[in-house]
């Protein structure tokens, strides 16, 4: 046992969490006398206080061997980093000897700082914790609402931007050989004797450097074949590692799993030997075909990336949904931020956009979004939270709303009751039920008479079957009468008013793309990605709440000098 005063005990006294004592006397009189008018870190401190104490971060501690160092500070310097761009050498730097930074962490001025490795090892810690965003970003929100500068109430907006992952895109042949060559990689490290006891002589020249920096084959069957040994080789590499008599570790290895995943997605056994599976396409999916993009690999490096295509623009990452208050007296300030899937669509944001908010008391009163955000079914559930949401509601994906003389769903007078429909010329439908639409949602349908509608004048209006009568189907009665309003309101100049509000928040999007580097992982996978996407939101909170004390005015958007010449609309 160590006595009084030895290693053991400072250890364990260290642990404790820091009680904030405030900005000490001569690092506060030195700073004062520095920046007469104060500077973005001074009026943080002196706002907001030491924004991050330890008792909520008490889990983030550094484990046995390591610095025990105040997580609070740690959270702190982590967000510090965000605001003003700075690799973990310039923050720890910073913390060392830039006089702001002592002042807004409380520290002496002689205080030395700690190794820029801390920072990297306490995002470690943060991000597998899984509770960065409440730990981080909700403690500032917290902050923010009790000076004042967010309520619940009032207006805000959604909007979503693609995240590319920090990895290469591979095409298919790349993913296969690529993902043999990062397992055998680790193998290599954890294992050497035991890899090299068994494995061919050719793959230290096959997978040796990386696989992209050969010269691939480019006709289709020569690819086949070359991926069919990429194949075979990816099941010998498997098949040592689960024989009963490797060593065990190998098994938990990351790389390995990877692979092993990778090839359940990518290859088959049949009778006539391996085989490479094909992409399912349309309706005619089998069990031999490739997974949907939703959860098909792309990347041994990163097994939570995946590929999308959104009109114009194709990557390999994740996408990040941000929402912010937007209201006129305040600054306008993120209160949602999330790291999501690329395959998943907006629309499946909005509830649980609401739902966060709800949790934080931040439920605004209008809610602004785009038509990816917008159905009759979260209109409604919107609704009855109190929240309008605003925002452009499709009339459908069918032809007839497309084109401006056809016959359009809304154009069909409905007795709910009856549950009958009458079409533009009067005639009345000969059957109706109920349905459930692909995605499982219930639907109403009307189907009308050959009788009627072979001998119409307007039947080129209203249907282009040739031998089939026109059947109109609608969305139950509270959602199809929403859906009608809605669509009056929407072709309306008071409506087209209202909505430009929207238009804000691709600025802040703009800001964190730009200033912050949101569209680009800095680090692999998702949990990361999502830390670094939380400590952009809130490095973005901080930096506009001193832009609001400072009294500078919002950007504007930038205008080509010619389209500044165009003359103006009366």
């Amino acid at each position: 046992m160590l006595g009084r005063g030895g290693a053991r005990e400072v250890m364990v006294m260290s642990l404790w969490p820091r009680q904030d004592r405030g900005v000490p006397a001569t690092t506060a009189e030195v700073a004062r006398a520095v920046f007469p008018g104060g500077c973005t870190a001074m009026r943080l401190r002196n706002l907001l206080g030491p924004l991050f104490t330890d008792g909520r971060f008490a889990g983030l501690f550094s484990g046995r061997g390591r610095p025990a160092l105040s997580p609070g500070r740690l959270a702190l310097v982590s967000v510090m980093q965000f605001v003003e761009g700075l690799t973990d050498r310039q923050a720890a730097d910073a913390v060392r000897s830039r006089l702001d930074w002592k002042y807004l962490l409380g520290l002496e001025l002689r205080d030395r700082g700690f190794d820029s490795s801390v920072l990297a090892e306490f995002r470690e810690r943060l991000a597998a914790s899984g509770s960065a965003e409440e730990l981080v970003f909700e403690t500032v929100l917290d902050q923010l609402r009790e000076a004042g500068f967010l309520t619940a109430g009032g207006r805000q907006r959604t909007d979503s931007t693609h995240v590319v992952a920090a990895v290469r895109s591979l095409q298919r042949l790349e993913l296969l050989g690529e993902s043999v060559r990062a397992a055998l990689e680790a193998l290599a490290v954890a294992a050497p004797a035991w890899l090299t006891g068994w494995a061919p002589a050719e793959w230290f020249t096959r997978y040796g450097p990386r696989v992209d920096t050969h010269r691939l084959p480019t006709a289709e069957a020569e690819r086949e074949q070359l991926a069919l040994v990429y194949g075979a080789d990816g099941f010998l590499v498997l098949e040592h590692v689960f024989a009963p008599d490797s060593p065990g570790l190998l098994r938990g290895l990351e790389m390995v799993e990877h692979l092993r995943r990778i090839w359940v997605q990518q290859f088959y056994r049949s009778p006539d030997g391996l085989r490479l599976r094909k992409e399912n396409k349309g309706k005619a999916k089998t069990e031999a075909g490739r997974p949907p993009a939703s959860t098909g690999l792309v990347s041994p490096y990163d097994p939570d990336a995946r590929f999308r295509m959104k009109r114009a623009t194709k990557w390999i990452g994740y996408t990040a949904q941000i929402s912010e208050s937007s209201n006129d007296d305040r600054p306008h300030l993120i209160t949602y931020i999330a790291t999501r899937p690329a395959t998943e669509p907006d629309v499946d944001t909005t509830g649980r956009v609401h739902a966060v908010l709800k949790k934080r008391d931040l439920l605004p009163d209008e809610h602004y979004a785009d038509s990816a955000y917008i159905t009759a079914e979260h209109v409604l559930d919107a609704t009855r939270t109190g929240i309008e949401l605003i925002g452009p509601n499709n009339k459908g994906n069918q032809w007839q709303s497309r084109s401006e003389d056809a016959y359009d769903n809304d154009l069909f007078t409905v007795d709910w009751e009856a549950l009958t429909a009458v079409c533009p010329q009067g005639h009345r439908n000969t059957w109706s039920g109920t349905g459930i639409d692909r995605h499982g949602n219930p639907r109403v349908m009307f189907t009308f008479s050959l009788t009627d509608c072979t001998p119409c004048p307007v039947r080129s209006r209203c249907t282009h079957a040739q031998t089939a009568a026109r059947t109109v189907t609608l969305r139950p009665r509270d959602q199809h009468e929403l859906l009608r309003r809605l669509h009056t309101e929407q072709a309306t100049d008071e409506w087209h008013r209202r909505y430009g509000h929207r238009a804000g928040v691709e600025g802040t999007i703009s800001q964190a793309v730009r200033a912050f580097g949101l569209r680009r992982s800095r680090y692999r996978g998702h949990d990361k990605t999502a830390l670094q996407h939380v400590l952009t939101a809130t490095a973005i909170n901080l930096t506009r709440l001193d832009a609001g004390l400072t009294g500078t005015p919002l950007g504007h958007t930038r205008t080509s000098h010619l389209a500044a010449l165009a003359p103006r609309r009366s």
